[in-house]
């Protein structure tokens, strides 16, 4: 069971983030993000109060839970920030394999826990890391190569941000895993995120000079889509954890990034590359491994 919601929570978080791609190219990244958290935080918190089990949720919940909770909102908001700024103003080609080896300060914190893979599943674990990194590479639009001091600092300019995702994100789903999901659950955990994520963006709105103006139309109804699924993605993610190791979950979850790669090669047509395709192979026997 676990294994399947961790793949259930990639395809649908790969799915956001190939709709996020057309939404923050309308009305920025900063803005899709705001009102995509606001959107799951609205639906979790219709849908615990509709169940009229929206106190069970939190009943019995101590402090030092509430703590890591707001944590896990935190280094949310960062990573997620960080990860869509790395592609802003970075080369793609070289930040999106950074910040997708997130999975692998998972697995060291997890087993640092007290976690213990057998060997299939650290084969597969490894092959699954390694696969999702190779799908995020692509060499079709190199930088123009060039020796100077300016265009070295540009190539790598978005490689803080990307290191600072994987951080983040390498960090958050330790904290989802060990500290927040025992005491919380699935749902009330992801409400949790959700609240403080988007407060936290709100917040820093002003200072980042960032625009917290509705979008209309089309694009506010995208914006809804890609926070109905993002939530529902990280639900299933929520429940992988409870049900499968943490190191195990949280790798099938980061699968993700090769979902959108595929995506766009159904639906843009994107040309996938040989690193990309040697990638997904590695995915699949990633997934096999773990599944054993």
């Amino acid at each position: 069971m676990g294994i399947a919601l961790g793949l259930a929570a990639a395809l649908g978080w790969g799915a956001a983030d190939f709709m996020a791609r057309f939404a923050s190219r309308r009305v920025g990244a900063y803005r899709t993000l705001l009102f995509m958290q606001l959107t799951g935080f609205l639906v979790l918190t219709a849908g615990m109060a509709a169940t009229g089990h929206a106190t069970k949720f939190f009943a019995g919940v101590e402090g030092k839970a509430w703590a890591w909770a707001i944590l896990a909102g935190l280094l949310n908001a960062g990573s997620a920030f960080s990860l869509y700024r790395s592609f802003e103003v970075g080369v793609l080609a070289l930040v999106a394999p950074v910040a997708a080896s997130y999975p692998a300060l998972t697995v060291m914190l997890s087993l640092a826990s007290g976690e213990r893979l057998t060997r299939p599943h650290a084969l597969g674990v490894g092959a699954a890391i390694l696969g999702v990194i190779l799908a995020a590479v692509t060499f079709s639009s190199p930088p123009v190569a060039s020796s100077s001091a300016s265009h070295r600092r540009h190539f790598f300019r978005g490689v803080p941000w990307a290191l600072a995702a994987a951080v983040g994100f390498g960090l958050l789903f330790w904290v989802l895993g060990f500290r927040v999901m025992p005491a919380f659950g699935g749902v009330a955990s992801v409400w949790m995120i959700r609240i403080t994520t988007f407060s936290t963006l709100a917040l820093l709105a002003a200072p980042l000079r960032q625009s917290g103006k509705i979008p209309k139309g089309s694009t506010l109804w995208l914006i809804v889509a890609i926070g109905v699924v993002d939530t529902a993605a990280f639900i299933a993610n929520n429940l992988a954890l409870k049900n499968e190791q943490v190191a195990v979950a949280s790798v099938l979850s980061s699968l993700y990034g090769a979902v959108t790669v595929v995506l766009a090669a159904i639906f843009l047509r994107d040309k996938l590359e040989r690193t990309q395709w040697v990638g997904i192979v590695l995915i699949f026997l990633g997934v096999a491994l773990v599944s054993v």
